[in-house]
């Protein structure tokens, strides 16, 4: 059984201030954005929406293989 600590991950983030409060993503997770006033809502508001990204993820690769591919950089 997994501990508490194991069963999350950690995704890195960027944030862009504007004049309408902060614009996030995760650029690991394309199309994974969000948003909010202050900086503390729009951090809270990215991690529902990886959530939710990971559920539709998992959803949309079920039933189905999976394979992973190496790309030289």
């Amino acid at each position: 059984m997994l501990s508490e600590e194991d069963r999350y991950m950690k995704y890195s983030v960027v944030v862009n201030k504007s004049e309408y409060g902060y614009d996030i993503h995760c650029p690991v997770l394309p199309g994974c954005h969000s948003q909010g006033e202050t900086l503390e809502d729009a951090l809270e508001n990215i991690k529902d929406a990886i959530a939710i990204y990971l559920e539709m993820i998992a959803e949309e690769t079920k039933g189905t293989q999976v394979y992973e591919v190496e790309v030289a950089a």
